[in-house]
């Protein structure tokens, strides 16, 4: 395959089934789902209980990042730690209200509370724009909570303003940002994100393949399709994704001048270049020879790559101060295609083991060929497995945990 052409090569019957038993490989196991789920329920109705000094504002507790998207993988130690990230939205607030200090103080104090009520030894650190709470050992995560407070009707006036897409402005929010000079004081101007605008958009570009696989699912467990929630089961665009971040973390295992190319970037990628695939093998193929044409240039000829949720900003905003962070994706990009075309023609899985291993690392790859020659491959494979209590990824959506007194979460 010359990646210049617009024909994507077509995978082995044995790569196919290898690729979605690397996928059962990285994904995380029902118990740790429910772990962190049980974590993140927990710190809602903590914000939200009749004592709390925020109650008032209406707390939403929801997750963003990969845990919300359902590409969430395995850390590449056994021992390391997943890093959940939350959005605490104070509803009953705006910006000509308080300062970003002090919704950061505001909410890290009912955090710290938490903190103490559960015995967690380990003290809450400030970060950059999150409170960051640290389980135990045995829990093996943390979680990083985002205060934030609405701002979509600011944005969609802006985004209109400048003839842009505002469709999807209602759901942003303004964030803290300790770094900024205006931090202490009362301003409009804050920083803003959109993580349900995101989700909303992703699921968008997986919509038809996710809908089959909740049908597959229902008919399998004799459920309604209305029964089954999205973490039930994966995509092949999730699937991709999280195959690529498995590479893209061991070509950078040693990464020591921050030039890694990030989550969001390959991610948003991989979501534009996506065309309803529906085996892992074939998205993967596709992804990798479509992302590269959805990287935008400016007039000066710099990088961008839209966020879907939110045009004004751009993924790519620090290749240009960092050259090599855009070198570094590239060369990424490069490698990722070679080693994943060169695997997909090839006919036995011990000979894609052999050339995937330092790739995506050699445990992992054996233990990916070892399942493939036992499990059969496709959709019905998923469903089935689901159907018996396998977790897929977990995908927690954008859906706002606020419970009601006194029943707790909706």
């Amino acid at each position: 395959m010359t990646f210049g052409d617009t024909t994507v090569m077509k995978a082995t019957s044995i790569a196919k089934n290898y690729l979605e038993s690397l996928v059962e490989e990285l994904k995380i196991s029902e118990a740790r789902y429910e772990q962190v789920e049980g974590r993140y329920n927990s710190l809602g109705d903590w914000l939200n209980r009749d004592a709390s000094r925020i109650r008032e504002y209406e707390p939403s507790v929801y997750v963003q990042g990969s845990f919300g998207l359902g590409t969430v993988i395995k850390p590449l130690h056994a021992d390391a730690d997943y890093d959940i990230d939350v959005v605490c939205e104070l509803k009953h607030l705006n910006k000509a209200q308080l300062s970003q200090a002090t919704l950061k103080e505001m909410v890290g104090d009912e955090v710290e509370s938490y903190r103490r009520a559960h015995a967690m030894s380990k003290p809450l650190r400030e970060g950059r724009r999150c409170w960051t709470l640290y389980y135990s050992d045995g829990a093996q995560f943390h979680m990083d909570v985002v205060p934030a407070l609405p701002n979509g009707r600011d944005v969609q006036l802006l985004l209109e303003s400048r003839g842009l897409d505002a469709s999807r402005a209602g759901t942003v929010i303004a964030i803290t940002d300790n770094e900024r000079l205006d931090y202490p004081q009362i301003t409009e101007d804050w920083p803003r994100s959109n993580p349900k605008g995101y989700v909303a958009w992703f699921k968008g570009r997986m919509r038809v393949q996710l809908e089959l696989r909740k049908r597959a699912l229902a008919e399998a467990v004799n459920a309604s399709v209305e029964e089954i929630p999205d973490y039930k089961v994966r995509t092949p665009l999730q699937s991709s994704i999280m195959i690529l971040k498995r590479h893209r973390d061991i070509m950078y295992v040693k990464d020591e001048i921050n030039c890694c190319p990030i989550s969001i970037i390959i991610t948003t990628l991989a979501a534009h270049a996506y065309q309803g695939e529906a085996e892992i093998a074939d998205a993967l193929l596709s992804i990798l020879i479509g992302m590269e044409d959805h990287i935008q240039r400016d007039a000066n000829g710099r990088a961008v790559i839209a966020n879907p949720s939110d045009p004004l900003e751009n993924f790519a905003d620090k290749w240009a101060e960092f050259p090599e962070r855009e070198d570094a994706f590239y060369e990424w990009l490069d490698q990722a295609r070679r080693d994943f075309t060169e695997a997909a023609g090839l006919g036995d899985r011990h000979s894609i083991a052999a050339t995937l291993s330092e790739h995506i690392g050699e445990e992992m790859a054996k233990r990916a060929s070892d399942r493939a020659a036992t499990k059969p491959s496709g959709m019905l494979r998923a469903a089935t497995s689901a159907a018996a209590g396998t977790a897929s990824a977990p995908s927690f959506g954008s859906t706002a945990r606020t419970p009601t007194k006194p029943k707790g979460f909706a």
